[in-house]
């Protein structure tokens, strides 16, 4: 297996959140790559009973997986609060199928979830008549992160949730690599008000260059905001000990070791990891004041996923000023949106080494964030 597929390898970085409005910046996918998806089936359900944790945990767990599986090869990915979105190049495919049969079978037998997942060739994508095409941006000087056009991720999506292109979950049941998955962190408490999570997708009669003045717009709004919304602090978010999703992780991540022995091993773990942080000295190479300050510097809390995503921390006065321009853009059937505004942000990671810089950390609304806010796009598409 090649662990690093030239296509996506050089594509050129984007380092303006903004420019990515600009659609030299995404290249269409190798038409012999494939596109897949995986979400919750339910995850409202799992919501409304505040499983807030479980949902982003598992909603990222595919992306642990194919990483482990994949010997950390880097491949494009989107996470979308309970599921993920990803491209793969032919080579990762037959690999990509094991494990993600493997990842619906242990979730369902772990916490009785059921997770979709579906996989496609572009080509297929393309007779359809939507596309797919992908740039990479640069979130910080140690990582960046895929966003996604065209369309294709939204029908594939829509595709599996009609029960096409299944992978069906293994049987007997067999444990996947979810190394470095994790939460450990404390909600984060928005400072200006609310924590935003908002969709925005494009109307299917609106034009390219209609939805990115919209965008522009949204994003020229956002940046009046302090620190253009971000929503975790420049120290990084907090954490208490034991931390909230201890037992979650055990669950996700202890494969063929018994509950008990992984719960009491990542409980240490954890001790020893609070008291580095609470000392805030270097320990054996590694600056905890450092590694939070990356958190933040690599926080996924924007993205292009066939239309916008962002969870911010913002005021009042701009969130009206957001509906403001979503109303008259529905209205003018130019994007179609959803919202959710709660007190917390929710942090979900993947650690490949606490030693180097780029550990993923994936933002979203602790009270349903993205889930909560499709649930209102899904609403109002219906009226």
């Amino acid at each position: 297996m090649t662990l690093e597929d030239p296509f996506y390898a050089q594509l050129p970085k984007v380092r303006t959140f903004a420019n990515l409005t600009r659609g030299d910046r995404f290249a269409p996918l190798p038409q012999d790559w494939l596109v897949g998806c995986c979400d919750i089936v339910d995850s409202t359900g799992l919501l409304a009973q505040g499983h807030y944790k479980t949902v982003n945990m598992v909603g990222a767990s595919s992306i642990a997986a194919l990483m482990n599986a994949f010997d950390h090869a880097p491949f494009p990915f989107v996470f979308g609060g309970d599921g993920t979105s990803f491209a793969l190049p032919p080579q990762f495919a037959e690999i990509a199928r094991q494990e993600l049969a493997k990842l619906r079978a242990w979730v369902a037998q772990e916490f009785a979830v059921e997770l979709r997942a579906a996989l496609l060739p572009v080509a297929e994508v393309r007779r359809a008549g939507r596309d797919v095409r992908v740039a990479r941006f640069a979130a910080s000087e140690h990582l960046d992160y895929a966003m996604f056009e065209g369309g294709g991720l939204a029908w594939l999506e829509e595709q599996m949730k009609a029960g096409r292109f299944e992978i069906a979950p293994a049987d007997p049941v067999q444990s996947p690599d979810l190394t470095g998955l994790s939460c450990r962190w404390n909600s984060v408490p928005a400072v200006h008000g609310q924590i935003l999570s908002l969709l925005v997708l494009p109307h299917p009669d609106a034009s390219a260059e209609e939805f990115d003045a919209l965008v522009t717009e949204i994003l020229s709004e956002v940046a009046g905001s302090e620190r253009a919304g971000h929503p975790l602090p420049e120290t990084g978010p907090d954490m208490q000990f034991p931390p909230p999703g201890l037992s979650v992780e055990a669950r996700l991540s202890r494969r063929n070791t018994p509950a008990i022995f992984r719960t009491v091993s990542l409980f240490f773990q954890s001790a020893f990891a609070a008291l580095m942080f609470l000392r805030k000295r270097p320990t054996g190479g590694f600056d905890p004041t450092h590694y939070r300050n990356t958190i933040t510097a690599n926080a996924d809390f924007r993205k292009f996923d066939d239309g916008l995503k962002m969870t911010l921390d913002c005021s009042d006065e701009t969130r009206m000023a957001l509906e403001a321009l979503l109303i008259q853009a529905q209205a003018k059937r130019i994007a179609r949106y959803g919202l959710h505004a709660q007190d917390e942000a929710l942090v979900t990671c993947i650690v490949p080494s606490p030693m180097q810089d780029d550990h993923m950390h994936f933002v979203d609304g602790a009270s349903g964030g993205y889930a909560r806010a499709a649930q209102m796009l899904k609403a109002a598409n219906q009226t």
